[in-house]
């Protein structure tokens, strides 16, 4: 593996590498409020041996990455306000500009194009790169993440009241504050778990100390939010991806319901969908192999266009 940080697109990117760098890349996406670290290291140890240079990163507001903690999160509620009576509000970013990160990351590590994965908000990053810079990407695999549409069902109040409740501060670390603070995001990483994988944790413990470690940024969340809210029904462009497209969703998924998995498979021409039964808005380490063999298959795919 490895690290680096790089300027692209006006901020710089943390960024690790897996493999080789002469292999077809493999470019990993983030979804909302998390960091890079979320794609584990032996899930990109194991991508990077089907023959793939694996990039995983930080978006904007995220980890290593640069963050805009100069600007004031939007509220979410006036927001949508604004955005349902027709009106453009100004916003910190948006996931368009998210997007251009990641081609301006490709640009600064010389590759032309790439095979982009992205889960939940990342997903949808992946989505727009793949219809609106079409010739940087070689296949795309949605995980799940949805469309935008309006008319879909969403997620109980509960856990939407669980992913809006603001978390303690962690500040410093070790003190009471901290285990507050882990226990809060446990409670959420618990409820969106899903219902056929032990839901392990200390792996989460370790893994949200170790994102505290990168950084701790309370407005970043409500960024990348309004970012997420703002970019509204999306399925026209969608519709135009020629991309070879594989849709992953979990059955059980309380936060983006599987119905949002499907309604991206209808629309982008061609995709595929896996719907894997007891998965939630959580990738196990139990479905490495399963998500591995299904992301090379569909890499694979632009080999006999």
């Amino acid at each position: 593996m490895m690290t680096d940080r790089i300027q692209a697109n006006g901020v710089d990117l943390g960024y690790d590498t897996f493999g080789d760098e002469h292999s077809e890349a493999m470019l990993l996406i983030s979804g909302l409020g998390t960091q890079r670290l979320r794609w584990s290291v032996p899930f990109c140890e194991a991508l990077a041996a089907r023959g793939y240079r694996v990039i995983r990163f930080d978006n904007r507001d995220a980890g290593a990455s640069t963050h805009l903690s100069h600007a004031t999160a939007p509220d979410i509620g006036s927001l949508v306000a604004m955005l349902t009576s027709g009106q453009r509000p100004a916003l910190p970013y948006t996931l368009y500009d998210m997007a251009a990160d990641a081609v301006a990351l490709l640009d600064a590590l010389g590759i032309e194009h790439a095979h982009c994965v992205g889960r939940s908000m990342g997903g949808m990053i992946a989505q727009i790169l793949a219809s609106e810079h079409r010739a940087r990407v070689r296949s795309l695999v949605s995980i799940m993440s949805g469309t935008g549409n309006p008319a879909l069902p969403q997620a109980a109040p509960d856990v939407m009241a669980l992913m809006m409740r603001p978390a303690p501060d962690p500040r410093p670390a070790g003190l009471p504050a901290d285990a507050a603070f882990v226990e809060h995001s446990l409670t959420f990483a618990r409820r969106i778990a899903g219902t056929a994988f032990p839901f392990d944790e200390q792996r989460h413990r370790d893994l949200l100390r170790e994102e505290r470690r990168y950084a701790h940024d309370p407005g970043a969340f409500g960024r990348q939010l309004a970012a997420l809210v703002a970019a509204g029904d999306r399925r026209s462009q969608l519709a135009t991806i020629d991309a070879p497209t594989l849709v992953i969703h979990g059955a059980d998924d309380p936060l983006i319901l599987p119905a949002c998995g499907s309604d991206t498979a209808n629309t982008i021409p061609d995709a595929d969908f896996l719907l894997i039964d007891g998965m939630g808005h959580d990738l196990p380490e139990a479905l490495n192999d399963t998500l591995i063999d299904a992301i090379d298959h569909n890499a694979r795919r632009t080999r006999s266009r």
